[in-house]
């Protein structure tokens, strides 16, 4: 059966579905920026030799190749709340296993530019980071420090280890370079730009060079610096050398030229070289943007937190909240900072849905998955309030 309710609310898409009970059906909700409408559909039963790993790992294996933009989840953190959701795994390598499980696809969902944050608990945030940099290039260890929690009224003269006050956010891409299946791109065609522009210097020092047969070792001798013939004298990382080194190149290069009775190199004088690379330079930056869509969005400014500790204050209780519910402040400073409006944002553990009411109120699109349909329709009432009220 489907319902529609028509709505005159934001161009923005959501969908939400529920990854149901045994007994239950999914059920899929999707807001249609076309036309307007919300709808609601039911689905047939699950099987009931399914899991909640099986089920939440069958909808994200539905979802298209490359298709998010950004993942911002908070998996159960296994044995921390009381609830059967929280308590289901037989230990922490079966844990871990079913989540490695959904980080894989997470890399198989996720767009080469894209960005992945993944809220864990304390006790198995190294664990999970150890298994996370198999799959993602984990930027960031981010720390959130409640200000306030349940360690303000524990025993401490009971304590046997220092109370947890802490929850973490793994902050992870794609892994970069020409010998990873999902290279956005950008930094091989910025090379390859580079190279393209600064050819004229780069040229000037390659051909001086070869006209005279000077060696690396002869190089390395002169500047006391062997590692740095390849940057100075081939188009890979070119770099200009700065005035003390390339003041010891030109004496090499005369000191070579009339041995072999050739006319001299490297003569130009290095502020010369400085005011071409200057104006080269600008180029290549002007060039550049063109690949900006190419890269992996980040941008946070001096108004918004910009380290790996994080201090925001935790939820507090309110008739219906969920027991894992995140600030809203701290999803939308994550999705401001890790995708631009009009972007995918998905949460294969939706929860109160803070994360998808967080995108909408973006400008974003969003995809949301919870387990239990009870907390599912709360949540669905909670945001067709929000469309209708940004209507």
């Amino acid at each position: 059966m489907v319902r529609r309710l028509r709505f005159s609310g934001p161009k923005t898409s959501i969908i939400c579905t529920p990854m149901t009970s045994l007994k239950t059906s999914i059920k899929t909700i999707t807001y249609l920026s076309d036309t307007g409408c919300l709808e609601i559909q039911g689905a047939s039963l699950i099987s009931k030799l399914e899991s909640l790993p099986a089920d939440c790992l069958e909808f994200i294996w539905s979802l298209p190749e490359n298709s998010v933009d950004l993942i911002v989840t908070d998996p159960p953190y296994f044995k921390v709340k009381p609830e059967g959701w929280d308590n289901q795994w037989k230990g922490d390598d079966d844990y871990l296993k079913w989540l490695d499980q959904c980080l894989a696809q997470f890399w198989r969902v996720l767009k080469p530019a894209g960005s992945l944050y993944l809220f864990c608990g304390h006790r198995l945030a190294s664990d999970i980071e150890i298994m996370m940099r198999e799959r993602f290039s984990v930027l960031n260890h981010i720390i959130w420090a409640k200000p306030s929690g349940r360690w303000n009224g524990c025993n401490k003269e009971s304590l046997r280890a220092y109370f947890p006050a802490t929850e973490r956010i793994l902050f992870a891409e794609h892994y970069q370079g020409p010998y990873r299946p999902k290279d956005a791109g950008y930094a091989a065609k910025g090379s390859a730009l580079k190279q393209h522009v600064m050819a004229p210097l780069i040229s000037y020092f390659r051909d001086a060079r070869a006209a005279l047969g000077i060696t690396a070792k002869q190089i390395a001798d002169a500047t006391g610096k062997k590692n740095m013939v390849s940057h100075w004298f081939s188009a890979s990382q070119w770099q200009l050398p700065n005035e003390s080194d390339y003041l010891k190149l030109q004496a090499l290069f005369a000191r070579v030229a009339e041995e072999k009775h050739r006319r001299g190199e490297l003569e130009k004088l290095h502020h010369q070289l400085v005011d071409t690379y200057t104006s080269l330079n600008r180029q290549y930056a002007e060039l550049l943007s063109e690949y900006k869509h190419l890269r992996r969005y980040f941008g946070v400014t001096v108004q918004v937190p910009y380290t790996d500790v994080w201090t925001h204050k935790p939820v507090q209780f309110y008739p219906g909240k969920h027991p894992c519910e995140k600030p809203a402040e701290m999803l939308q400073q994550i999705i401001s900072a890790g995708s631009r409006p009009g972007d995918l944002i998905a949460d294969f553990f939706m929860g109160s849905g803070s994360t998808v009411k967080a995108a909408l109120a973006l400008g974003r699109r969003a995809i949301g998955v919870e387990l239990e349909t009870e907390r599912f329709e709360q949540t669905v009432r909670e945001v067709q309030d929000l469309v209708s009220q940004n209507g």
